[in-house]
């Protein structure tokens, strides 16, 4: 199949109106739906920070992060253990890119707007070029299936995780080679490799996919084999490098830490949960997108995720399908063909004629159904709901918590202030392996870290742990302070 380059686009011959209407439409539309999507995810992290809502520790180990780049620091997270860099846990050097940030807003709320606006800011490619195949109308659904996806919507909803850089870049990538822009397309995905070690496998892939492009399409074939197979290597060389060298020596116990989440080939096609993820990419893809080699670049990380024995990695309500949905959306772009000349591409290296307007029709239809009918399930549907606006009545306690304890000091929290810990204090996980003993423990009795069982004296639990004698300073709402004598 080869992937239809946009030729140019249509002269004033084809009426003065039409064309301007569609200039102001690419122009407006995209940033309006990246706009829309990322106030939505900001909003829905905004009713979580106010409604003390902590789906894991994530978002406390990349505040801690973002303040030791912020300080120019190497990302040492006590979260994860004593000495723990974060950089030996999974490779994300562009997370330095989280400094400025820290320096405007040293909070874990900014980190969740972050994520928001680059959930959001990666729509305006995709839906630009959506409206450029297709036209205004369909394009911008195809925008909107896109920014409001559910595997976008999954990731906002447990909170910041460094993917999030790597979903603009993805969709930067794609839509440059739908383009014809194939350098463009290799250094937008080239720099994938600097979000987190497996991508790099997603960088093979895309490189292969621009290589194969070369051979089935006269048009820049020297220069396709030269940067697919270059983006190939470059991808290859750096989840070898990551993954085997640069991790096991930052990491503290000199290992890869995730080695023994894989587990059998032969588990690959159960539970039933897989099986799902697989209808709902397709769908995203309108179906027809199986027609696209695009979606080569779903193995790497489908493979990872179903050998592996975490069984969060095989649903969708997580954040592990956000990087798939640029390559979905650009897969059904692919299949679909381009509305000015009446082409798509298919496997065979022949320019095959473009699906008539009843498949698109339905096609677009799946791709937006999918994401409709989980209904209420969605996280962005509670931006909508009056109730999910209500603070928390125990945030005035928990803020008090957090007064409670003597800024700078080293503090063991469990999840739920976890992240708002971290901006004036040296914060450790208690359920964690560290070995340093704490001035201060916080402990809110109805984390699910505890699992329905906080410790009746929280001083006494303490001593217990750290051999220190420790005595309650605050106990509030829930929220229970001791520290050393």
């Amino acid at each position: 199949m080869t992937l239809a380059a946009d030729p140019p686009r249509p002269v004033a011959a084809a009426g003065p109106r039409p064309v301007r209407s569609l200039l102001t439409a690419r122009v407006l539309v995209p940033p309006l739906i990246a706009l829309i999507a990322a106030l939505g995810y900001g909003l829905l992290g905004v009713q979580q920070w106010r409604s003390l809502d902590a789906p894991s520790w994530d978002l406390g180990i990349f505040t801690q992060l973002a303040k030791d780049y912020g300080t120019f620091s190497a990302p040492i997270v006590p979260i994860k253990g004593d000495g723990a860099n974060l950089l030996g846990d999974h490779f994300h050097p562009i997370l330095v890119l989280l400094a400025p940030v820290w320096w405007v807003w040293p909070s874990g709320a900014a980190l969740l707007w972050t994520q928001a606006l680059l959930l959001g800011g990666s729509a305006i490619p995709l839906a630009r070029l959506a409206i450029d195949r297709l036209g205004t109308l369909p394009g911008t659904l195809v925008g909107l299936a896109y920014a409001l996806s559910w595997g976008l919507q999954a990731a906002a909803a447990v909170q910041f995780h460094e993917i999030a850089f790597g979903v603009p870049l993805l969709a930067l990538s794609l839509t440059a080679l739908l383009r014809g822009r194939v350098r463009a397309a290799a250094l937008w995905g080239g720099a994938l490799v600097l979000v987190k070690e497996d991508l790099g496998l997603t960088v093979l892939m895309l490189g292969l996919v621009i290589a194969w492009r070369s051979h089935t399409e006269e048009r820049s074939r020297a220069e396709g084999r030269h940067w697919g197979l270059g983006l190939a290597a470059w991808g290859l060389a750096w989840f070898v490098l990551s993954t085997f060298v640069i991790l096991p020596l930052l990491n503290v116990a000199g290992r890869y830490d995730y080695t023994g989440n894989l587990g059998s080939v032969f588990d690959v096609f159960t539970p039933a949960s897989k099986w799902q993820v697989v209808l709902m990419l397709l769908a995203l893809a309108g179906m027809v997108g199986l027609r696209s080699p695009l979606l080569v670049l779903v193995l790497p990380t489908l493979a990872w995720r179903f050998t592996g024995t975490v069984e969060f990695y095989w649903d969708w309500t997580w954040h592990y399908s956000a990087i798939l949905m640029p390559v979905m959306i650009a897969a059904l772009l692919d299949a679909l063909g381009d509305r000015r000349t009446g082409r798509a591409g298919d496997w065979t290296g022949t320019s095959a004629a473009r699906p008539g307007a009843v498949v698109r029709g339905l096609a677009i239809g799946v791709s937006l159904a999918v994401t409709a009918t989980l209904g209420g399930a969605l996280p962005l549907v509670d931006v909508l709901r009056p109730s999910a606006w209500q603070e928390s009545p125990r945030l005035p306690a928990a803020e008090r918590a957090l007064d409670a304890l003597p800024e700078g000091t080293v503090v063991a929290s469990d999840i739920t202030l976890l992240a708002r810990a971290v901006p004036d204090h040296d914060v450790q996980w208690v359920h964690g392996p560290n070995q340093r003993v704490p001035q201060c423990v916080l402990v809110d009795e109805q984390a699910f870290s505890w699992s329905g069982a906080p410790p009746s004296d929280v001083a006494a639990w303490a001593h217990e742990q750290y051999g220190s004698t420790y005595s309650v300073t605050s106990d509030d709402g829930g929220f229970v302070v001791a520290c050393r004598s």
